[in-house]
């Protein structure tokens, strides 16, 4: 295969796009790194620590999940969190989604996290067709200033950047899982059932 020849996995950013494809594709390449780095696995699997660390692949499903819907309902849209989130404990515990990920099931953390990512790529395709990022966000800065779509994407960046590598190491803890990226073919499995 020359280099003409190659084709990018499904989950690449373009090689020369729009700035909207380039944002949305390496926001898309964390999320699928990311879900790779958690899948397949059971309770045991999600619920490992290492070293002093309280994190666990559970508790970064749901903590991602919780950012995804926060970042397009509160942030972006000035609406409440709704569905999973109608029943929190985050008015008592900063670490709610983290420290109650422990009482879901493997397959709930799969499915609350795929569910709103799924809401998200809605909102944000949605948006951008509406105005782009330039657009304003309903959240706002003490001065005033509205946060435009693009920040918050850039902000969600960081924030799958981050936990990416924290999955990195509790994943390669749990079965030795490593690499950067999934396999060409890789498609999500969810919990482990055998």
């Amino acid at each position: 295969m020359t280099d003409t020849q190659w084709v990018a996995a499904p989950w690449e950013p373009p090689v020369a796009g729009s700035e909207v494809e380039h944002l949305v594709g390496a926001l898309d390449r964390l999320r699928t790194t990311f879900r790779y780095k958690v899948d397949g696995l059971d309770a045991d699997g999600l619920n490992t620590r290492i070293g002093k660390s309280t994190i666990t692949l559970g508790g970064l499903l749901k903590h991602l999940a919780a950012n995804e819907d926060y970042m397009f309902s509160i942030k972006f849209k000035g609406e409440p969190m709704s569905g999973p989130w109608l029943t929190n404990g985050w008015r008592d515990d900063n670490d709610y989604e983290f420290d109650s990920a422990v009482d879901n099931t493997p397959e709930e953390l799969y499915a609350l996290w795929d569910d709103a990512v799924a809401r998200s790529r809605a909102v944000v395709a949605a948006a951008v067709a509406d105005g782009g990022l330039e657009q304003p966000a309903h959240i706002s800065w003490p001065d005033g200033q509205h946060a435009s779509l693009r920040r918050l994407l850039f902000d969600l960046v960081e924030e799958y950047g981050r936990h990416t590598g924290h999955a990195d190491l509790i994943r390669e803890a749990v079965d030795g899982r490593v690499g950067e990226d999934p396999p060409r073919d890789w498609q999500p499995i969810g919990a482990k059932t055998s």
